[in-house]
C-alpha cells in the first residue's frame, strides 16, 4: 500500500534558471551557499542539458498520464475510489464492437488524426477484474443471499461488511459514448478521443482513451548523469497536479527523513524537480514514503517536460 503524508509547513527551496538558455547554470550567491541546494543545481543542470527528445515528442502523440481519465468531479466515497483505482467494473450496457472512424487529437499547437479502438476494446482495457467478495455485499446484481433470502443490492439499504476498510463493490457502467477527454501530453494539454463511460456510483464519466496503440509513442528513455546522486538528494516519483504556475509532485523519501525540501530548476524548455532531506542517524525501517510537495513556477508549465533530477525521466501525471 502506498502512503502519502500531508505537507505541513515544509520550507520551499527554489533553484530557478528562469529563461536562461540551455546549458547555463542558475546563479548561486556564494555568501548564502547551501550544499544541498548546490548539489541539486549541479545535477539538475546536467539532467536538463542531456534532455534529447525524439521528433515524435513535438509532432506525434506522447501521453504523459494514464489512459483512464475522470472527466469532472467523481464525488468519490471510500469504496468507489478504491474500485476506481483498482479497475473494478461491471457492465450493464451493450458495448459496440465495431471500430469507429479515425479521430482527431487537438493540441495547443495543432491537430493529429489517429485510428481509434472500439468501445468493447476500451472497456476490456478499463476493467481489471472483480473486487474480493465480502459478507452481505454481493458483487453481481440480483445475487441471492445464502439460504434463499431476498435479493440485496449494494448501497445504503444493504448490509455492510463488518470490516469497513474492505471495499468489495464494483463500479456499474450504464452507458457509453464517444467523446473527448483532456490529457497531458508532450505537446501540452490536448483534447483526445475517448470512450466516456457513465458510471452509476459516481458523478463524473470515466474516460478511457480511444487512440489505437499503434498511434501512441512512448516517452524517451531517461539519460541520468553517470555519477551517483549526492547524499540527501531525493527524486520525484510522479506529478500530482499542474494548475497554471502551481506544480505539485511527490518525492520518494524515507519514513524517518526530516527537513524535506522541494527543489525545482526552471528553464524555458524543461523543468527539473526533486528535493532534499536530512537522513535519520538512528534506527529506521527501509520504507519508501511518497511525500507531496508544491512549488510555484515563474511561468505556466505549458508544453515543457517535467524531469526527475535523479533519473532524468520525464514525469507522468498520476491518476488520483
Amino acid at each position: 500500500m502506498r502512503r502519502t503524508a500531508a505537507l505541513l509547513g515544509l520550507p520551499l527551496l527554489m533553484i530557478v534558471a528562469g529563461c536562461a538558455p540551455a546549458g547555463s547554470d542558475p546563479a548561486v550567491d556564494p555568501v548564502d551557499s547551501d550544499p544541498r541546494r548546490d548539489a541539486f543545481a549541479q545535477r539538475a543542470t546536467e539532467v536538463a542539458d542531456s534532455w534529447r527528445p525524439l521528433p515524435a515528442w513535438k509532432s506525434g502523440y506522447v501521453p504523459m498520464q494514464d489512459p483512464t481519465v475522470l472527466v469532472g468531479d467523481p464525488g468519490f466515497t471510500g469504496e468507489t475510489k478504491i474500485a476506481f483505482l483498482n479497475g473494478w467494473y461491471r457492465d450493464q450496457v451493450d458495448l459496440p464492437v465495431a471500430q469507429p472512424a479515425d479521430g482527431t487529437i487537438r493540441f495547443p499547437d495543432g491537430t493529429l488524426t489517429v485510428p481509434l479502438v472500439s468501445a468493447a476494446t476500451a472497456y476490456g482495457q478499463l476493467d481489471q477484474g472483480d473486487p474480493p467478495p465480502c459478507d452481505g455485499r454481493p458483487k453481481d446484481p440480483g445475487t441471492k443471499l445464502p439460504g434463499g433470502g431476498p435479493t440485496i443490492e449494494p448501497g445504503p439499504d444493504g448490509p455492510v461488511s463488518s470490516n469497513s476498510q474492505t471495499a468489495c463493490v464494483p463500479l456499474t457502467v450504464t452507458a457509453v459514448k464517444l467523446g473527448t477527454a483532456p490529457v497531458r501530453t508532450s505537446r501540452g494539454e490536448a483534447q483526445v478521443p475517448a470512450w466516456l463511460f457513465t458510471v452509476e456510483e459516481i458523478t463524473a464519466p470515466v474516460a478511457r482513451l480511444a487512440v489505437a496503440p499503434q498511434a501512441v509513442t512512448a516517452p524517451p528513455e531517461p539519460a541520468p548523469p553517470a555519477r551517483p546522486a549526492p547524499e540527501g538528494l531525493v527524486g520525484a516519483q510522479d506529478v500530482q497536479s499542474v494548475n497554471g504556475t502551481e506544480l505539485t509532485w511527490r518525492l520518494g523519501v524515507g519514513s524517518c527523513d526530516t527537513g524535506i525540501t522541494p527543489m525545482v530548476q526552471e528553464r524555458d524548455d524543461v523543468v527539473v524537480v526533486g528535493g532534499s532531506v536530512i537522513r535519520s542517524t538512528g534506527v529506521c525501517n527501509a520504507m519508501l514514503k511518497m511525500e507531496p510537495v508544491t512549488a510555484t513556477l515563474k511561468a505556466p508549465l505549458g508544453d515543457r517536460p517535467i524531469l526527475d533530477v535523479l533519473t532524468g525521466a520525464p514525469l507522468r501525471l498520476a491518476t488520483r
